[in-house]
């Protein structure tokens, strides 16, 4: 690509903070949010725990005729993308529409919503299913609300793979960028804490079943016991150089620089994981050694075997303790989709202040050779750094944020 990817906006909606001061103000200290289920009766269910955004109300932050067509994690998208163009400073007018896109990454779509209607069918009957649930429950409905939002008529995807997509759906703006578009917002978004949701994350056999908030997620730790959920996500707008420079874009938090994506082979074959594969595919992207990398943002699944898994792969090519590595999201819990594009936040916030947030609550055991940042955050210089994210199925992906001189 001939000219570099800026990051020149970003937006949140996450459970230690609805905007970019508020989560950041709770992350670089290590404030849990991480507590008891309240948006359904989770009593009768093994698993209790979930990080949610309390407080939210989508009538403060959207026009009451979009609340009863979205679900929350629409409703949340939504006001994050708003977040992020504004502190992109973008006007109307200031790009033409047919230049910008938007790519977004999903975990499960409009659960909630859905959840809700098909309780009115089984209940009431079908006429009072609401005409929104055609689409209000789709993997594709933020990109498809934002760009309506926002007048983006470039180029629109989603991506769907757990928590490596938020990655997939930055990279593939890069992607978009690179064949003539102006700006792509970007990001992804989860919002699956409701009963039918609660019954595929139990499916899927590594959530925690811990009932203690500060002891339930704890990648890396010896007690290790599986993932608590979180609801939220991130919203980024990357702009190709030139275009932002012309525009005299009035912030330039980082450039998106490298990413690279694998897939790990069938178990039982014998053959490694594939994430050590997708960091050298990063790197090598983004034109970096791997001594330059300033911090590691971990995908940290809290199931041993991938904690162990992740910790191989840091060491392998950093070496032994030779990179900080940190999980904020034992804040927060996991995100799926929302996950790494919040942990991409994360890197350009550790960039601007020189702090790298914390992993809260872990003891680091000692089966993991590496520079776990746990429980208090650490002052450093933070230039570039490598975000990681495993999905379930063998998905991995890892991207190079690097700060713009």
């Amino acid at each position: 690509m001939s000219a570099r990817t800026l990051v020149t906006g970003i937006g949140v909606a996450a459970p230690s903070g609805l905007g970019v001061e508020d989560f950041w103000a709770a992350t670089r200290v290590g404030k849990n949010a991480i507590g008891p289920v309240t948006r359904f009766d989770a009593s009768s269910y093994p698993a209790r725990l979930a990080g949610e955004i309390h407080g939210f109300d989508p009538k403060d932050h959207l026009p009451g005729r979009l609340v009863p067509q979205t679900d929350r994690v629409t409703q949340l998208a939504l006001v994050a993308a708003d977040c992020a163009f504004e502190d992109a400073g973008i006007a109307p007018g200031d790009i033409h529409p047919c230049d910008m896109g938007v790519v977004t990454a999903a975990g499960s779509g409009g659960l909630a919503f859905g959840e809700n209607e098909l309780r009115k069918l089984w209940s009431r009957g079908a006429k009072h299913v609401s005409a929104y649930q055609s689409f209000a429950w789709f993997y594709a409905v933020n990109s498809g609300q934002i760009s309506v939002r926002n007048d983006l008529r470039g180029p629109t995807g989603v991506f769907v793979g757990d928590q490596t997509s938020g990655l997939d759906a930055l990279a593939h703006a890069r992607r978009r960028l690179g064949k003539g578009s102006r700006l792509i917002a970007t990001g992804g978004f989860d919002a699956s804490i409701c009963s039918l949701g609660w019954a595929a994350h139990l499916a899927g056999g590594s959530l925690s079943t811990s009932d203690e908030p500060e002891r339930a997620y704890l990648p890396f730790d010896e007690a290790a016991r599986g993932y608590v959920p979180g609801e939220g996500g991130a919203m980024l707008v990357l702009e190709d150089e030139d275009s932002a420079r012309a525009r005299g874009a009035r912030n330039v938090y980082a450039e998106f620089a490298g990413y690279g994506a694998t897939l790990d082979p069938r178990p039982g074959s014998g053959r490694p994981p594939g994430l050590r594969r997708a960091i050298d595919a990063a790197l090598a992207d983004a034109g970096c050694h791997p001594a330059e990398v300033d911090v590691v943002f971990a995908d940290g699944a809290g199931v041993p075997r991938l904690d162990r898994e992740e910790a191989e792969a840091i060491t392998a090519v950093f070496g032994p303790r030779g990179v900080p590595v940190t999980a904020p999201k034992t804040m927060t819990g996991r995100i799926s989709a929302g996950g790494a594009p919040i942990d991409v936040v994360c890197a350009v916030l550790a960039m601007r202040e020189g702090l790298i947030p914390p992993t809260t609550n872990v003891e680091l055991s000692p089966a993991h050779d590496i520079d776990l940042v746990a429980v208090r955050p650490r002052t450093a210089s933070v230039h570039t750094a490598l975000v990681l994210a495993r999905g379930g199925g063998g998905f991995n992906a890892a991207a190079v944020v690097r700060a713009v001189d």
